[in-house]
């Protein structure tokens, strides 16, 4: 009876200091990649994040305004490698970070004002499941150039 009260007891325990785990390694996940986005740009402050396995796809979106330049980081746990594409609301591809050695960081100017679509997933290669974050930065190109 001892031996089944201390295997609840502990399993308790765990389930109640997983979520503080899963929250502390997000906030580490969080100022990382934050700190990817330096002056001359500003986190736009609304970080895209998603649990994801296998080959399972995220989908963000987002407006991205005329004149200014931006930058999207990805930020995962360890050596996870995020792939991302960006398209147009027709679906029209404008970026695929697999085509570039799956950079971590793509800084764009914008001409016209674009409602789009951010695709993330895991690189097979590098992880089977994770999170996945990604932040977009921006910065006027007056300040930039």
């Amino acid at each position: 009876m001892k031996r089944v009260f201390n295997v609840l007891s502990i399993s308790l325990l765990l389930s109640l200091a997983s979520p503080i785990f899963v929250n502390s390694q997000v906030d580490n996940i969080f100022k990382e990649c934050k700190q990817l986005i330096r002056t001359p740009f500003i986190n736009s402050g609304q970080p895209m994040q998603a649990f994801l396995t296998g080959d399972e796809v995220a989908q963000f979106r987002t407006t991205l305004f005329d004149g200014n330049i931006y930058r999207i980081v990805t930020c995962s746990p360890g050596t996870q490698k995020i792939w991302f594409s960006v398209y147009d609301g027709d679906h029209n591809l404008l970026f695929a970070s697999n085509q570039y050695h799956t950079p971590s960081s793509w800084d764009f100017k914008m001409e016209g004002t674009l409602d789009c679509i951010i695709e993330a997933g895991l690189d097979p290669g590098t992880a089977d499941s994770g999170m996945a974050l990604l932040m977009v930065g921006f910065a006027s190109k007056e300040l930039v150039e």
